[in-house]
């Protein structure tokens, strides 16, 4: 299984309103696309990241950094490929995006294996659950939004066939999420999982403050509640001083980030993302690590790599999307057989690979 070509495809589609959460907002719905190709004739073609800022940037590692190493070897000895791209980060530069550039390529030869094999990734790493609950992640803070149109929203959720939302905090004062947190709990319902996302968004006082107003509401977990600079510790006391579990790891990069989050008792519940931080390869080594130490796993956005690494496990929790085709026109038009989603539940998708069937007409129109 020879490699003969790796070719990469940044896509960046503009959405007509804007999406904020805690200190930042979306304009774009971004992506890299990878296609790798043997000499036996098989093809590889997945997309996954949503890095609105560096398209062009992970474009180029992939094709003058990655692609040497890689043209001619055996797609199917992944971790020595792995072992052969990992380097370039040691060098002084935006390590985040090399770690990208892998997570790309990575993606790409597990679905290669999985089609040399005529099997799904979900099947190559366990092939625990044949299907998982899918939440939504939404709750965006927009202009002249009330409490009601939220409640609303919630509904809208719940009736497109959504098992609950992770929602947005951290932008406002902890009483004010509170009370946002409030209106989404009415209209939603006891059994509608409700999460909470502050992208790093308060101080630990203010975390805690928030934690022990929503405690009642029964949530699933709080994302991120600390800022950037000393989050470990943060959230390992916010954890401290609520019942609700802490949620982190979508912002590390390499499995030995997840290790100091575990460490620093930071964590019960870990969402790092494979298509940001070196790709299956390296997602299985952080899940390793949840799984010895009795943590479950979430992971950031990506369902239609999600739904793979998540059900393989016995401690995966829920998938997460963006139902809002204004939110992810991906997901909503680029897959010609996205995964039936019924009840409350995502299907594992069983066709060998990662089962894409990707539709070139629609992701032509958006290249970079």
């Amino acid at each position: 299984m020879r490699i003969e070509s790796v070719e990469a495809i940044a896509v960046e589609i503009p959405l007509r309103k804007v999406f904020s959460g805690s200190g930042y907002s979306v304009r774009s719905r971004a992506t890299i696309l990878t296609r790798i190709r043997t000499a036996g004739g098989l093809v590889s073609e997945v997309y996954n990241g949503d890095n609105r800022e560096e398209g062009r940037a992970l474009v180029a590692i992939i094709e003058t950094e990655l692609k040497p190493l890689l043209l001619g070897e055996d797609a199917g000895r992944i971790e020595r490929l792995w072992g052969r791209m990992f380097p370039l980060a040691h060098a002084s530069r935006d390590r985040k995006l090399v770690m990208e550039a892998i997570a790309c390529v990575d993606t790409a030869l597990w679905d290669l294996l999985g089609k040399s094999l005529g099997a799904s990734v979900w099947r190559l790493l366990g092939g625990f659950a044949e299907r998982l609950p899918i939440i939504a992640i939404a709750g965006y803070y927009e202009e002249g939004k009330t409490l009601a149109d939220l409640g609303r929203e919630m509904e809208r959720l719940a009736e497109a066939g959504m098992a609950g939302c992770k929602l947005k905090v951290g932008g406002l004062s902890p009483e004010e999420d509170a009370e946002r947190v409030a209106a989404a709990r009415s209209a939603a319902g006891a059994d509608f999982i409700l999460a909470l996302d502050a992208n790093r968004g308060w101080p630990v006082g203010e975390a805690i403050r928030f934690a022990r107003l929503v405690e009642k509401h029964g949530i699933r977990w709080f994302e991120e509640p600390c800022h950037w600079y000393d989050d470990a510790a943060g959230m390992a006391e916010v954890r401290r001083r609520t019942g609700i579990p802490i949620t982190a790891g979508q912002s590390e990069i390499t499995s030995h980030g997840v290790r100091r989050l575990i460490a620093a008792g930071a964590i019960d519940i870990v969402n790092f993302d494979a298509s940001e931080a070196g790709g299956v390869s390296e997602w299985r080594r952080a899940a390793a690590l949840a799984a010895i130490h009795g943590i479950a796993l979430a992971h950031h956005e990506e369902p239609q790599i999600a739904t793979h690494l998540l059900a393989s496990q016995p401690n995966g929790t829920a998938v997460e999307c963006f139902p809002d085709p204004e939110r992810d026109p991906l997901w909503a038009g680029a897959i010609k057989n996205r995964a039936r989603i019924a009840g409350g539940t995502i299907e594992v998708p069983q066709g060998a690979g990662f089962g894409l069937e990707l539709d070139w007409a629609f992701l032509d129109r958006y290249r970079v």
